[in-house]
């Protein structure tokens, strides 16, 4: 058994919070909402509170947060 096999190999459902996201359904990834990629649940370390949405990359983030006017 895989590691993808353990975490049910499927897309997560998460809440997500400061510092931290709670698991609602159990999965092995997260999807990007800006690019797509799929992003490894222990990979996941960029995610927006406000708008309940997981990056893979800081640019990703940066970029979705000027897109809803948030950055400058």
């Amino acid at each position: 058994m895989n590691r993808i096999d353990k975490l049910g190999g499927g897309e997560a459902e998460l809440v997500y919070g400061d510092g931290e996201y709670h698991v609602v359904r159990p999965g092995a990834y997260v999807t990007c909402a800006v690019t797509g990629v799929h992003i490894p649940l222990d990979e996941l370390r960029y995610w927006s509170v406000d708008l309940q949405e997981a990056y893979a990359t800081p640019d990703a983030s940066l970029k979705r947060m000027r897109e809803k006017g948030l950055a400058g």
